[in-house]
């Protein structure tokens, strides 16, 4: 495989020089903990993913030499009535585009010429099916043609061109081949000569935000500036008056008041967004929006939306966020509800949803270091996002309680097929989170085994980091210049860390002087052979929510390090609201290598209050007698990889 370097766009949007970009995947090799899940991606999961798209006649759509399929999923059933709007059948451009990317990324990391091939076959069909001018979108070509752009709140056509537009973007890195990338840039042609500010176009924008960070990736792929400031359109447009989703529902003809959910702020269009200051609707759409602005922030170096951003941030994670990283509570909106309602056995918190936080804080990361950001994103990787997919890459959850009593697993595919590709994608690419480039400086936001090869003043430069995290905080890097280079290293000093020390090359650094905004800088000329050490103390905590949020008063969750921790009726019995921890008791940590893959766990002596000698009452005046009893706990990301049984986060205290 042949590895890209990204073109930097030329024009206006051309980076302010404290601009951090994410190394590509190609410069990033992972090891370790985030290895084996790449190898599991790339093992399984990316040919599931095709496999499951063509059993779910997604490839019959898209081949433009075999009969249509029609309609294979039913249009939306809601109050009773069927809406002949939207099926999820409309997004499986979507579905391919997050496919390809999954596979590029995981062809990259290791040879599979039978998936090149299927991969490189769907790209052919979606060559066949481009029409001249440059559209292209299976739905509306081959379901319902005619009606292409009329329906932008509901029908998810830019939202699809996006993910095609990543997939092309990410299979040109990986393979060096160019032909879905000739394919989409002209697609992106069109869009842009069809939506914009000039007169006669059209003043859209898409229901689900997507294409706007697609653009950023494809104008720093192509070096076309074009296609940079289609996204900073799509942003400042959104939301303006005369709203356009209502001016395109009266053009064909129906109520502009007449759709499902009844509020633009489900797709946050309810206002310009530089003037939201609230995190509301569709989780998934929220963090994509966001994520388009941070680029576009970063970009054109725009503090307003930067003040934006960090009004929303606050809002989230102050008020709307799971102890996960999860979010969006309600399946009722796949999204936010009220300040504080954080339910946990009915916690819809989509994969999707925390993937996609992923993705919001990571871009925040382009404005500078600050870990606020990425200890945030760090803990929606390791926990949030990743119980999304099965240890050996096989099963998906969709929706990502902090609670079951028993009945939840993971499934072999869904409807809306979002989250399979999703987390694929997210974790065959974990190295592009790794680290940050500016033009004179290096960011360090992710610990673990991983080596990186970047330029600063045109030189080339190699990092290893060697590390056993996250089950310990010892991380050791060695720097490798072509030629002694002076440039400075962001070190992320994480909050949950209570005692850290760092040291170059022996010496000891004085961390308290060297960091800002939780990150140790170091700035001297570096010289082939530099090592770097970083302790971190990987503590256990106990962690305890804000006494609004209900559903958590009087309980306790635990930690250690990035990790939140549940117990499991595989290990402590059924049961498991019965469970105590006294604020008191002693948490332990144990190093297992052969269970889940090898992980530590936590260890803790509780009550129980036991239901033995209770009798038939429902009720009675005197407390049921309580047991000592062993707490075992795991790691969230790695529950339901076992014996189905009840899954616990939050914990009584007793």
């Amino acid at each position: 495989m042949t590895a890209t370097q990204p073109a930097a766009p030329t024009g206006t949007s051309a980076k302010p020089k404290l601009a951090f970009r994410p190394l590509p995947v190609p410069q990033v090799d992972v090891h370790g903990f985030w290895g084996d899940r790449v190898d599991a991606v790339a093992a399984k999961t990316a040919g599931i993913l095709y496999d499951r798209c063509v059993e779910a006649h997604m490839l019959e759509q898209i081949d433009p030499d075999v009969p249509s399929p029609g309609v294979v999923i039913p249009f939306h059933v809601s109050d009773g009535f069927t809406a002949r709007t939207v099926t999820t059948q409309m997004f499986w451009d979507s579905d391919w585009g997050k496919t390809i990317e999954t596979a590029a990324y995981s062809l990259y990391r290791r040879r599979n010429p039978d998936l090149e091939k299927k991969i490189d076959a769907v790209i052919d069909m979606y060559g066949k099916l481009q029409q001249e001018d440059g559209y292209l979108s299976s739905w509306y070509q081959r379901i319902q043609p005619g009606l292409r752009w009329t329906n932008l709140r509901d029908c998810h056509e830019l939202y699809c061109a996006g993910h095609l537009i990543e997939g092309a973007v990410a299979y040109f890195q990986a393979t060096g081949k160019r032909k879905l990338l000739d394919i989409m840039s002209r697609y992106a042609d069109h869009i842009a000569d069809t939506f914009g500010p000039e007169p006669g176009k059209r003043k859209g924008y898409c229901g689900h935000e997507e294409i706007e960070l697609a653009l950023v990736r494809l104008a720093r792929a192509t070096g076309n500036d074009k296609y940079m400031k289609l996204a900073k359109y799509f942003i400042d447009q959104r939301g303006q008056q005369p709203h356009y989703f209502d001016e395109e529902a009266l053009a064909r003809g129906a109520d502009p008041k007449d759709f499902h959910f009844k509020t633009y702020e489900y797709n946050q269009s309810h206002k310009p967004v530089r003037e939201q200051d609230k995190v509301v609707g569709h989780a998934v759409r929220a963090m994509y929006l966001y994520s388009g602005m941070a680029d576009i922030a970063t970009e054109y170096g725009d503090d307003t939306l930067k003040v934006t951003l960090e009004r929303l941030w606050d809002d989230l994670t102050t008020k709307s966020l799971y102890v996960t990283g999860g979010l969006g509570p309600s399946a009722d909106n796949e999204g936010f509800t009220n300040d504080y309602d954080l339910p946990n056995e009915t916690a819809y918190a989509e994969t999707c949803a925390s993937v996609g936080l992923v993705f919001w804080a990571s871009r925040m990361l382009g404005m500078g270091p600050n870990a606020r950001y990425a200890d945030m994103m760090e803990r929606a990787l390791y926990n949030g996002s990743i119980s999304g997919l099965s240890l050996d890459g096989s099963l998906f959850f969709y929706e990502n309680p902090l609670e079951s009593r028993g009945g939840h697993h993971r499934w072999k595919w869904h409807r809306c097929p979002c989250c399979p590709p999703n987390i694929g994608r997210m974790v065959a690419s974990i190295g592009s989170y790794f680290y940050g480039l500016a033009d004179d400086a290096l960011a360090v936001h992710l610990y673990g085994d991983s080596s990186a090869r970047f330029e600063i003043a045109g030189q080339q430069v190699s990092l290893v980091q060697a590390s056993n995290y996250p089950w310990d905080g010892a991380i050791a890097i060695e720097i490798g210049p072509e030629a002694p280079i002076e440039f400075t290293l962001h070190l992320r000093i994480p909050a949950w860390c209570r005692k850290a020390a760092l040291r170059v090359n022996g010496k000891l650094v004085d961390l308290e002087a060297a960091t800002v905004d939780g990150y140790a800088a170091i700035r001297r000329e570096w010289q082939k052979g530099d090592k770097v050490e970083l302790d971190l103390e990987m503590s256990m905590a106990r962690l305890f929510a804000n006494p609004q949020v209900r559903q958590d008063i009087g309980r306790v969750a635990l930690a250690r390090g990035p990790l939140i921790y549940c117990v499991e009726e595989t290990d402590n019995g059924g049961g498991l609201h019965r469970i105590a921890l006294s604020r008191t008791a002693r948490i332990e940590a144990h190093k297992e290598p052969n269970l889940l893959g090898g992980v530590v766990t936590l260890s803790a002596i509780g009550s129980r209050a036991e239901t033995e000698n209770w009798g038939a009452d429902l009720y009675r005046s005197k407390p049921p007698v309580t047991q000592e009893t062993n707490l075992k706990a795991v790691p969230y990301f790695a529950w339901d990889n076992r014996d189905p049984g009840e899954m616990l986060v939050w914990l009584r205290e007793g």
